[in-house]
């Protein structure tokens, strides 16, 4: 395969689907079994406080894309979708599943393409419409869903819906290779991002390999997951006990199937000799609780909505031998709002960052230097009127418009358990992160768009953000 302009490498762009940051080998896991996940760690940079911009799929994945907070791209929650793992299957309506989202909102695959790069997309789409190529994508192999058996994959192919009985994280890996091998003697740069469904549920025994799960999961204690009560104040679907191994087991199963995959990748790239003119990104799209606050879900799993650091903060490994600093572990405050102009700064465009957008570069460190200019002070997070406001040392929820508020002093009670809200002491600290959270927000909302003034309760999208009855109902608690 040709080589090209350094200064233009390639891009593998990698996105999991509700992987929390503590599932992976590498961040100190040693039940969950990933070593080419711990490969990558090893051969770039682990970013251990690197943050979603919302603790549910559809906004996250909305701005990965485009580097806006979904109060700027409008995409709330997770978009209904139709799924051969829920009641109705793929027969049901799900009127999402025609609409456009993030018309007119540049991409960071558009942004590569009109600077000459190849494009394409294996794997979940999950942000509506997914029939014909969107968003700067070229090559067009979604799952256009928000979710999939693993044994029973729905793949959109030339424009038709085609189901195959292939398991899913291999036919994403599988197109990926097809994509790659068609670049070789090709001129271009690619951009590939493939997007796995795993290890979103389901996680029963029968939806992944019996070999690993016979030899491994079965008899793991999972003592690297808590086993926690449900936090006072908040409603959640009970998870019984019995299923708790069951579901650890199709968790970590479908994560280490996934980190095989990942391996096929990246063995690919070092036998064309493109390891070190290709920067490798993985990314999930949310975190995960696991039993974590004695939840089995992330920012939607109660009600009202959660920001705990397992439902927010997400893995993320950037690799590029060579290049990028190996084997070295970041702790600044990251959000994935600063992943596109990153990107294009580390490619040498940084004027194509569309203007308005709340993110930072950190492309400074995958050049090995530091960026204490900005020194991240905080990072945001919001799930429609839940929205939060982070520093290394203290976290502040607030739900608009009268709560209930959380306060965390995460670097002393990192496990989230002492809401110190209306404690004594804590009156000026409140006040001044509020002051912040509001002012930030302020700076780039879209009025129109505002997740704070919208009735977003963790049930779901099912239109435009604007659109009267955009939004489905939770209340009181049902599952």
């Amino acid at each position: 395969m040709a080589s090209h302009d350094p200064d233009q490498p390639n891009l593998l762009f990698i996105l999991s689907d509700d992987q929390g940051a503590w599932a992976m080998g590498c961040a100190g896991n040693a039940e969950v079994r990933s070593p080419n996940l711990d490969r990558l760690a090893r051969q770039g940079i682990r970013f251990d406080n690197f943050f979603c911009t919302s603790p549910v799929c559809s906004p996250a994945r909305a701005s990965i894309l485009t580097g806006r907070i979904p109060s700027q791209h409008g995409v709330h929650d997770a978009l209904m979708w139709q799924s051969n793992t829920s009641k109705g299957g793929l027969d049901r309506d799900v009127p999402a599943d025609r609409v456009q989202f993030l018309l007119g909102m540049p991409t960071y695959a558009e942004l590569l393409r009109d600077r000459g790069y190849d494009t394409c997309l294996s794997g979940k789409w999950h942000l509506g419409d997914g029939m014909e190529p969107r968003c700067g994508f070229d090559v067009w192999n979604p799952m256009p869903y928000g979710g999939t058996n693993y044994f029973n994959v729905p793949i959109v192919e030339d424009g038709e819906l085609n189901n195959h009985d292939t398991y899913a994280s291999d036919i994403f890996t599988d197109n990926a290779l097809s994509f790659l091998e068609q670049q070789a003697g090709g001129q271009s740069p690619f951009c590939l991002a493939v997007h796995y469904t795993a290890p979103h549920k389901p996680w029963q025994r029968e939806h992944h390999p019996d070999k690993l799960w016979d030899e491994y999961y079965d008899n793991c204690p999972f003592q690297s997951v808590p086993d926690e009560p449900l936090p006072v104040g908040f409603n959640a679907s009970a998870t019984k006990a019995e299923k708790r191994k069951e579901h650890l087991a199709g968790y970590f199963t479908a994560i280490e199937e996934m980190d095989r995959n990942i391996g096929r990748l990246l063995d690919y790239l070092e036998s064309q000799d493109l390891r070190d003119n290709t920067l490798v990104v993985f990314m999930a799209d949310n975190g995960m609780n696991m039993g974590h606050h004695g939840l089995f879900g992330k920012g939607n799993a109660t009600w009202p909505q959660n920001m705990f650091d397992t439902s927010v903060k997400v893995p993320c490994l950037i690799s590029r031998p060579g290049h990028v600093p190996e084997n070295k572990v970041n702790t600044d405050l990251l959000s994935q709002y600063d992943w596109l102009p990153t990107l294009m700064e580390y490619i040498g465009s940084p004027e194509s960052v569309p203007d308005g957008l709340p993110g930072s570069s950190f492309s400074p460190l995958l050049c090995g230097e530091p960026i204490s200019e900005r020194e991240s002070i905080y990072v945001f997070d919001e799930y429609g009127p839940v929205r939060m406001i982070r520093s290394q040392e203290y976290k502040l929820v607030w739900r608009y418009p009268s709560g209930p508020h959380e306060l965390y002093n995460v670097k002393e009670d990192p496990a989230e358990h002492i809401n110190l809200f209306g404690k004594p002491g804590q009156a000026d600290r409140i006040r001044a992160m509020r002051q912040e959270l509001d002012d930030w927000f302020a700076s780039y909302v879209d009025p129109e768009l505002d997740g704070a003034k919208l009735p977003i309760t963790g049930r779901g999208q099912l239109d435009h953000a604007t659109k009267e009855d955009a939004f489905a109902y939770r209340f009181p608690w049902t599952d």
